[in-house]
């Protein structure tokens, strides 16, 4: 077993020299090249102090230079840190301070909010643009060497949360990731011949451990789609002959639904995997009987690296269901006092085994919570059928998950709280046909205050990344609430035109 997850690459740069291990439209680099770029990203911390334990930012899309910095950071024996591109520069500063990352290598559009977070944070920032990146890596004599790490040392840093508090920082170790990236090549049976569309976010685990580390730790390509669009890949699945993709159900729906889908030859495609979010049966069936491809449908969180559980190739598929735990992976679901329910009951799924996380970063009380007697407790209510399948029945949580991205309905609140004419709010996930669900809020405002709903929205859009601004505004006189005060979200009512989108 790799002691560092940098040793994925390492191997298969020495097994697979020449072949394309990253590919962007006309651009490919090879393993030999992405190791080169990786060991002198790696001198490049080394020349600034920067070492094992250190943790650095990684705020970039789907470019080749993810793969060369991401594994350039676990090289030198520091953890990643991965941030989504679109964080504006508040949002960027916890995501820095919190860790007390050192530096951040940001994307160049994106450089503006990536500068402001970093300087409110004391760390330096790397503006990351082609052609001068190179430059800058050219500078220093690449570091081949590995910084040998325990497995129990942690790699990444995933920032998750629950509906209260601030984000939090799931640790996942080089042990976590490197055994669910072999659970991802035994599920997708993934070799060197093996072309994997990259259009999962790899800022999320989903991403980066079923599509990059997967992809890297077998040889095969990556084709990557910085920016999901559902022509655009189907017509990279032709143009690259892609045979794995591996997506949220929102990305099925756009290419079932896309008007010329047609016209695309995806002949190449053996295999596709769904997560995220549940995936409506109908969308399955009608992906499946158009594209003529199987769809396996996982389950997993940040927190478990993520797969947990899995409909297996070599199993009976139920459709609907979330299959059977992976491979050193047990689930139970269980009660309120944590016993397990008789089968077909149900109750909060709970997960132990080798994919789930150390803990949560400096938040001893969030991890005892989340972590009791061994059991990762999901927070996801389900049932387990006579087979050992699971179901999600619904979200214990308030999570909203708009198009595959989490959205923590609090981090919202807050930021309307900000505003002075609101008096209350109330974050809620609304059901979406095509985003699956979408971020709503319920707002009160303060006497004698008068706001519109597209100014607050643009209010919203300026504090917040593009995915977590409410797309649904709307005002109400009072907010339900119980007893105690506490806001009822369950019995807030939509207004029909704003169920209606």
């Amino acid at each position: 077993m790799a002691t560092n997850l940098a040793e994925l690459l390492v191997g298969s740069s020495e097994r697979h020299r020449d072949r394309t291990a990253i590919a962007l439209d006309g651009l490919t680099v090879s393993y030999a090249r992405l190791n080169e770029l990786s060991a002198r990203v790696a001198a490049l911390l080394r020349a600034k102090a920067i070492g094992a334990g250190d943790r650095v930012g990684i705020m970039l899309p789907n470019v080749p230079e993810f793969a060369v910095t991401y594994y350039g950071v676990l090289r030198a024996g520091c953890v990643v840190v991965p941030m989504n591109p679109l964080l504006k520069g508040r949002e960027v500063n916890f995501y820095l301070s919190d860790p007390e990352a050192k530096l951040l290598f940001a994307w160049h559009d994106f450089a503006e909010a990536a500068e402001e977070g970093a300087r409110e944070a004391g760390a330096e920032a790397i503006i990351v643009a082609p052609g001068d990146f190179e430059e800058q890596l050219n500078t220093v004599e690449p570091a081949f060497d590995v910084v040998e790490r325990d497995p129990s040392d942690t790699a990444v840093i995933l920032y998750t949360s629950g509906t209260t508090g601030t984000p939090k920082g799931a640790e996942l170790t080089h042990a976590n990731l490197e055994h669910n990236a072999q659970v991802m090549t035994n599920l997708a049976s993934i070799v060197p011949d093996d072309v994997l569309l990259g259009a999962l976010p790899l800022f999320h685990a989903f991403g980066q451990t079923c599509a990059l580390n997967g992809a890297i730790a077998n040889g095969a390509a990556l084709s990557m789609i910085p920016r999901f669009d559902p022509g655009r890949a189907l017509e990279i699945i032709g143009r690259d002959r892609v045979t794995i993709f591996e997506g949220v159900p929102t990305m099925f729906t756009g290419m079932l639904h896309h008007p010329d889908k047609e016209r695309f030859d995806v002949s190449s495609l053996r295999l596709c995997v769904s997560g995220g979010s549940a995936m409506p049966v109908e969308v399955m069936r009608g992906f499946e009987e158009t594209f003529g491809c199987k769809v396996l449908e996982g389950y997993g969180l940040s927190e478990t690296s993520p797969v947990a559980s899995f409909n297996h190739p070599d199993r009976e598929r139920k459709p609907g269901t979330i299959g059977q735990p992976v491979m050193d992976v047990e689930m139970k679901v269980v009660d309120d006092e944590g016993n397990e329910v008789a089968q077909g009951e149900v109750g909060e799924i709970v997960i132990r085994g080798k994919n789930v996380m150390k803990g949560y970063w400096r938040r001893d009380d969030a991890t005892a919570e989340a972590i009791r007697d061994s059991w990762f407790h999901t927070g996801d209510v389900g049932r387990v059928d006579a087979d050992g399948y699971f179901s999600i029945v619904d979200r214990k949580k308030e999570l909203i998950i708009r198009g595959g991205y989490n959205v923590y309905p609090r981090e919202i609140e807050e930021v309307l709280y900000e505003h002075p004419a609101v008096r209350e709010a109330a974050v809620v996930g609304i059901p979406d046909e095509r985003m699956g669900e979408e971020v709503g809020a319920a707002v009160v405002l303060k006497p004698g205050q008068e706001l519109s709903e597209s100014e607050l929205r643009d209010y919203l859009k300026g504090q917040l990344a593009a995915y977590k601004y409410p797309r649904r505004v709307w005002f109400l006189d009072e907010l339900p609430k119980g007893p105690t005060g506490k806001i009822l979200k369950r019995e807030i009512t939509l207004p029909a035109a704003v169920q209606a989108g």
